[in-house]
């Protein structure tokens, strides 16, 4: 992990502080910032204010998020490939901003099924080693998310009985290498946009919103399934597809697979 020590900026905000590795250096007062406080409204600077009175952006490069009470701006536009509204990084996804042409969610049940009918439908052995069971994968995640709690990062400003904690595999990574990275999320957060806090987190770029053939995804380390991208992390810890604590398989994959063999990031 020493690696990414060096890797981004703090944001200069009092009370936030967090760390953002593509951080944005603000123009009046010329202090670094993160994303949430890139503007200068969102950090109070006082160098915008004493310059000139504050003039809302309009510019041919600024594009305005769609989502209800949500004011953020982009430099590019961010359109829903579903309802073709233009929304902000932060609400790209579409049970983010709870896109009107969002298909019926999939239920923990049928999330199950799911999973089984994708084992049914290949040949390759997954898990050549007898794969552990839920019990004893709770209990493991119990013990780790003590540790975790102690060196994971995330945003700050996620309430702590909101927050869940996950030991990540890097891509090409594996948990005997050192290449994994212990991190919070909202359990309100889709998968997707975990995808997106643990690429920002540790440096990795993110292609999935261009026309590269392979994107990110996230699997399970018990199972090496693919967690559905608009899926809820809650959704998924009340099916216990992974627990609090556990470990789940960054990785770059085409649109064809949906399961990893896990023992490679042992």
């Amino acid at each position: 992990m020493a690696e990414f020590l060096n890797l981004g900026k703090h944001c200069s905000l009092d009370g936030c502080k967090q760390i953002d590795f593509l951080p944005f250096t603000c123009t009046s007062c010329q202090k670094v910032f993160c994303l949430d406080h890139k503007f200068p409204d969102d950090h109070s600077c006082t160098e915008f204010a004493s310059d000139s009175p504050h003039v809302e952006y309009t510019g041919t490069k600024g594009y305005s998020c769609s989502f209800t009470e949500c004011s953020a701006r982009e430099l590019m536009p961010v359109v829903c490939d579903k309802c073709l509204k233009n929304f902000c990084l932060r609400h790209r996804h579409q049970n983010d901003h709870k896109c009107e042409k969002l298909e019926e969610k999939i239920t923990p049940t049928k999330t199950a099924e799911h999973v089984q009918q994708i084992l049914a439908s290949k040949k390759l052995d997954v898990n050549p080693k007898r794969p552990r069971g839920k019990k004893s994968s709770k209990t493991a995640a119990k013990v780790a998310l003590m540790k975790m709690k102690l060196h994971a990062v995330g945003d700050t400003k996620i309430p702590n009985f909101d927050r869940v904690y996950l030991q990540v595999v890097l891509p090409g990574g594996a948990v005997s290498k050192g290449t994994t990275k212990p991190l919070f999320f909202s359990k309100t957060w889709s998968v997707g946009r975990v995808i997106d806090a643990v690429a920002d987190r540790a440096g990795i770029s993110n292609t999935n919103n261009t026309g590269s053939s392979q994107k990110l995804r996230l699997f399970s380390m018990d199972s090496g399934c693919l967690l559905p991208i608009d899926q809820t992390v809650d959704a998924l810890l009340q099916n216990e597809t992974f627990f609090n604590g556990g470990t789940v398989i960054l990785e770059r994959v085409t649109d064809e697979v949906n399961v990893i063999n896990t023992e490679l990031y042992q």
